[in-house]
């Protein structure tokens, strides 16, 4: 049982601010922020989960199984993620590259205290056994101070795999695609910074204000953190309504509003583009009628170009109705990882960009959100993100593009150059 209480806010990005800040005495926090972007589907406009009382920690052996019986015995609000190397739980496939970050591959909490931001204003949800202290802690946030961001040491970031590595690992899989093996793949390389110290809260502040996306999230697991500026939905179940948003495609934004139109328009129009789109609308398609209601998966909207402060994307959303035969993290296991950051075929794809890539992505190209007492969820992909383990002192973040038959290593190449823009300016 939980005790709700609603409560006014007369500025509520100011009260983010001293929420987030108030939050950092916790061991466990996941802090979900929309930044005000549109959004068709979005429940909240913010969320702050924390101080966990039940958690589950796994390696990917069984976990969404343990996931399963985790959600169905708790019946109550969990935050937390889905590593990507979750895959090796539903298919037959395995992860042996280099890992700095050691997380485990699946975690999720059962919060004592939720804020659950719409407006202007707040719901509280604590526990039985803490609701003594809402009223002390919603005083005590209103009160806190919110510092200005200070400069921190900047971090020498290294390239794990080198320019001419990129475009002869590219080259081998247009081999790939051109044998018939895959017919597009989501290749992806990581830069990471050793023996190095960085605050995440201020990391995370600047890494939101230059980037202001949909799904953005700070997250804390005691030593273990992740600060994510991603712009795009993996799944979310609304009642029986699933909503998956891939985004494939991107275009550079420009300060001339002449230039920046044009890139705009000439991504909506790129033939390579629109090609790497539909093929993962395809594959989420296909994914969702695993689970879904027959006849009941639809593409709401296809190739649609959606602008943020970084980058122009474009997004198509697939939905479909779910299955009463089919348990929530049923709808979860058959969709992932998300097709956005795998290839078609997913098998197939996932076996060579494995060969290939050089580090084990973890947390990268996985998921972070929620699920509700009532059973609906809400997941972001982990992406234009920065993870750090601060036991370890080591700081990374990955970056990947589609390639295609069309592709061009070289431009491939620079496309991840643009992806990493935001993440170098806030450490370098």
């Amino acid at each position: 049982m939980r005790l709700i209480v609603n409560k006014p806010i007369d500025d509520p990005k100011m009260f983010k601010k001293q929420l987030l800040t108030w939050s950092q005495q916790y061991r466990e926090i996941t802090f979900l922020d929309s930044n005000d972007y549109p959004q068709e589907y979005s429940s909240y406009d913010c969320m702050l989960a924390v101080d966990a009382f039940t958690s589950i920690k796994t390696d990917y052996h069984n976990a969404f199984e343990d996931l399963k019986q985790y959600q169905q015995t708790t019946r109550d609000w969990l935050f937390g993620y889905l590593s990507y190397d979750l895959k090796n739980d539903s298919e037959d496939l395995q992860s042996d590259n280099f890992d700095g970050l050691e997380f485990p591959d699946l975690f999720f909490f059962q919060p004592k205290k939720l804020f659950l931001i719409k407006g202007k204003s707040v719901e509280i949800q604590y526990v039985h056994f803490c609701d003594d202290e809402l009223e002390s802690d919603f005083q005590e946030i209103i009160n806190t101070t919110v510092r200005s961001n200070e400069d921190q040491s900047t971090l020498a970031i290294q390239q794990r795999i080198s320019k001419a590595d990129y475009l002869q690992k590219a080259a081998i899989l247009l081999k790939h695609i051109h044998h018939g093996d895959i017919y597009e793949a989501n290749f992806c390389m990581e830069f990471y910074a050793e023996r190095v110290q960085i605050n995440p809260l201020e990391t995370y502040c600047k890494l939101n204000q230059i980037s202001e996306p949909p799904f953005s999230v700070f997250f804390k697991n005691h030593k273990q953190f992740l600060m994510s500026a991603s712009p795009e939905r993996y799944l979310k179940k609304d009642g029986e309504v699933i909503i998956s948003q891939p985004i494939k495609g991107t275009a550079k934004r420009y300060e001339d509003a002449v230039a920046d139109e044009k890139s705009k328009i000439d991504l909506e129009n790129n033939p390579k583009e629109r090609a790497e789109n539909i093929m993962i609308t395809d594959l989420v398609r296909n994914d969702l009628s695993h689970t879904a209601q027959r006849g009941s998966v639809q593409v709401a909207a296809l190739c649609e170009i959606k602008s943020f402060l970084q980058v122009h994307q474009m997004i198509s959303t697939i939905t479909s109705r779910l299955d009463g035969k089919f348990s929530v993290a049923d709808v979860i296991r058959f969709s992932f990882p998300m097709g956005s950051m795998t290839g078609a075929p997913k098998i197939s794809a996932m076996k060579i960009i494995e060969e290939l890539e050089e580090t084990k992505r973890g947390l990268y190209s996985g998921a972070v959100g929620y699920f509700t007492p009532e059973g609906d969820f809400d997941f972001n992909v982990v992406i234009r993100s920065i993870l750090y383990n601060q036991e370890n002192e080591y700081v990374s973040f990955s970056v990947g593009s589609a390639i295609t038959a069309q592709s061009i290593p070289e431009n491939e190449y620079e496309e991840c150059l643009l992806k990493a823009k935001a993440m170098r300016q806030v450490l370098e």
